[in-house]
């Protein structure tokens, strides 16, 4: 019963927070935002004590239930584990999965050497290496990179098909254009994760994640833990051959021994005793079950996996690269795109109040840049910001309306803002360059950026020195107070920086190519107007 539980709220936990960066609706982040702020590391990076309490009291109470139902990146390796198991996967194909995993010796030093080097960079602010290594955000990175361009495409083929016959129940989306380093970071860690889940079932959990190894040691005092009959017990060995977590250890002649630091409370264990000789107990209880009326037996399988590998290997690197080099027109013209300027400070979202804010508590989950829809968001490919959010307006701009990254962040890197709050946020400013503009390149009027402008920032004006304008009638004088007709002079944007709120409109509207004659220039630390 146990395992049974267990597996159905893993279940919904897992297909919840895939859908949630899957879904390009809008209603995945209504139903199942909240389980994305149940993830213990986001919760830590924005020191959020009531969840923090609530979840160590959930440990302190049933053990490692976290890692088991509620991290995505944990059930993810159990589902590996599960898939190394099929049938078509083994040399014997009569043989019962069984005896695969083994005890083994707890490596500390390693797990705390980890789980140190963790908490240096988290304080030093050195997100590049821990980012890596959250469990919660790598399963992030896989969705994102691997899972949700697949997805959109397949909503785009109903769209297309719904179309064709008088249906509009689909619509069509434009892909996020994201970067390949994303994309292999993400196929990397699914398939060294795949890897050391199918031969070591929990090796990831109990070895390398840092939340893991913190959450074991306060496991190792609750107060529900799985315990042995030792009259019951016959020391088959069908509990240690199951473990994933190869935690425990069955010898001849004495105690059957658990590590509490690396149970994850699977319940297989229990499943597969056939004296029913394992129960979840409370520590200071005696155990006591009825005898067992039914015995199982298993053997041994040896399987080989290099053929299966081969194709993990292949599907990855083919959602990987898929959908990166579309054509705006869905591919039946090449359409010169926008290059991405230069910043000299990087962008980043209204809420996140400065760049450094940013850094020291986004997990770069990918959360956020799944879920814009303007494709404004991408992953950083700087040192200091590795994979963490930044802003690039070449597939769209910040709609002034849209708060979509500040409520569904779990970390807090982005805080939650309300529309009106947005609109006095200045992120930015917008910066000219006049030999970009097409009034000059091509000879055409313009004046897309002032007309598009959403705060009123920018205004056109003659493009000559030695005028100024007359602010009580409007109108514009050469140096010796003669009125100017502006019709013959080339009238270029001016731009009132203390307006400017640097959504980008200007930017993603100007129709100069390869770059735009006008591009928003990010603020170290974000102001209010």
């Amino acid at each position: 019963m146990l395992k049974i539980t267990r597996r159905l709220l893993a279940l919904i936990f897992w297909l919840g927070i895939t859908f949630l960066f899957l879904d390009i609706s809008g209603v995945g982040k209504e139903w199942f935002g909240w389980m994305a702020k149940m993830q213990f590391l986001p919760n830590v990076m924005q020191l959020d004590i009531v969840m923090i309490v609530l979840l160590l009291l959930l440990t302190l109470f049933l053990g490692r239930i976290y890692c088991s139902i509620i991290c995505p990146a944990g059930v993810l390796q159990d589902f590996f584990a599960w898939i190394a198991g099929w049938k078509i996967f083994r040399r014997n194909k009569k043989a019962k999965f069984h005896n695969r995993y083994r005890y083994s010796k707890p490596k500390t030093w390693l797990r705390l050497a980890v789980l140190l080097i963790f908490i240096i960079m988290i304080v030093a602010g050195f997100n590049a290496v821990f980012i890596i290594l959250a469990p919660y955000s790598a399963y992030g990175r896989m969705v994102t990179a691997l899972l949700q361009p697949l997805y959109i495409d397949a909503n785009n083929m109903l769209a297309a098909w719904s179309e064709a016959n008088d249906n509009y129940m689909f619509s069509v989306v434009e892909p996020n254009t994201l970067p390949s380093i994303l994309a292999w970071v993400a196929a990397i860690s699914a398939l060294v994760l795949f890897i050391l889940s199918i031969y070591g079932g929990r090796t990831y959990c109990n070895t390398i994640c840092p939340v893991g190894t913190f959450l074991g040691y306060v496991a190792k005092f609750s107060w529900l833990k799985m315990k042995v009959n030792e009259d019951n017990c016959i020391k088959c060995g069908l509990c240690e051959r199951n473990c994933k977590a190869a935690c425990i250890k069955v010898e001849k002649g004495k105690p059957v021994v658990i590590d509490y630091t690396r149970c994850v409370v699977c319940g297989d264990c229990q499943q597969v005793c056939s004296k029913s000789a394992l129960h979840l107990a409370p520590t200071s209880s005696n155990v006591s079950v009825a005898p067992a009326t039914t015995k199982t037996t298993d053997k041994s399988s040896d399987m080989s996996r290099r053929n299966f590998l081969t194709l993990t290997a292949g599907l990855l690197y083919t959602a990987a690269i898929h959908g990166q080099d579309k054509t705006t027109d869905g591919g039946l013209a090449v359409i010169e795109g926008k290059k991405i300027p230069e910043r000299l400070t990087p962008l980043t979202p209204p809420g996140s109040l400065s760049a450094r804010n940013m850094q020291q508590h986004c997990t770069a989950c990918q959360l956020c840049i799944a879920k814009c829809p303007n494709n404004v968001l991408r992953p950083s490919q700087s040192l200091n910001s590795f994979l963490q959010p930044e802003m690039q307006y070449d597939k769209g701009y910040c709609r002034p309306e849209c708060t979509t990254c500040s409520e569904v962040c779990p970390a807090g890197a982005i805080r939650p803002i309300t529309v009106e709050e947005k609109t006095a946020v200045q992120i930015g400013h917008a910066v000219f360059v006049k030999e970009n503009c097409v009034v000059f390149t091509d000879g055409v009027s313009c004046g897309n950026c002032a007309y598009h402008c959403p705060s009123g920032a920018i205004q056109m004006v003659p493009d000559s020195e030695g005028y100024t304008l007359n602010s009580e009638n409007g109108r514009w004088y050469d140096a010796d107070g003669n009125m100017v007709d502006t019709r013959n002079v080339p009238m270029i944007p001016s731009v009132n920086t203390e307006k400017c709120i640097g959504c980008g409109a200007c930017e993603y509207l100007c129709p100069s190519r390869p770059f735009s004659a006008i591009y928003v220039e990010g603020h170290e630390v974000h102001r209010e107007i």
